[in-house]
């Protein structure tokens, strides 16, 4: 069975954070309009089940105006499971409108909106074989942070709750439990954008 690589997510937390507080003195300037990117993804699909998240590589296309966006990814994922004879492709596509809470060279951001998270099984050995495909229906919702360096390149890094439940069962969890939506799934992502 092929390794599955994890990110040490604490150490890039405190990346993206010493380089919002380097770059949120320096004097303001904010990319708009059309960008386009790459990025790197860690998703875990279940986090009830203790497995480590799986990493998928992607990008993305940013619409932006001063304070809202719209972002629309792809991300891939590939691994050849020997013993099982299988290879198993995950394809997840995000869109997202992104809420921009200030301005500068360093600010943060909420997002969220709808997912279709396509996933295809197919024999290694045997190419005649019928692959099986399906595809999952989610919403997803998040914050991240955006640094500009330029004023036509951000970087940017955010945490995504995935497969959001806005049907609560009431449980005893409390009033206020019970109003927040529950989520299966999660997914850090850092990426760089290019603005026109």
């Amino acid at each position: 069975m092929k390794s599955v690589h994890t990110l040490p997510l604490r150490h890039a937390f405190v990346t993206i954070l010493t380089l919002g507080g380097l770059l949120a003195s320096a004097p303001p300037s904010s990319a708009q309009g059309f960008g386009l990117g790459g990025r790197l993804a860690w998703v875990k699909s279940d986090v009830d089940v203790d497995v480590d998240s799986l990493r998928f590589i992607g990008g993305q296309i940013r619409l932006l105006s001063q304070h809202v966006g719209i972002e629309v990814s792809l991300d891939r994922h590939s691994e050849s499971l020997e013993l099982l004879n299988r290879k198993v492709t995950e394809t997840p596509l995000q869109t997202s409108l992104l809420l921009r809470l200030g301005s500068g060279r360093a600010f943060p951001y909420l997002l969220g909106g709808p997912g279709w998270y396509r996933r295809t099984i197919e024999a290694l050995d045997a190419p005649t074989d019928p692959s099986v495909t399906t595809t999952e229906f989610g919403w997803h919702a998040g914050a991240g942070l955006e640094i500009l360096p330029t004023r036509h390149v951000g970087i940017h890094g955010d945490y995504r709750y995935t497969f959001l439940d806005f049907n609560g069962d009431g449980g005893d969890e409390g009033f206020i439990r019970r109003l927040l939506p529950g989520h299966r799934g999660s997914m850090w992502t850092l990426g760089a954008t290019v603005y026109f």
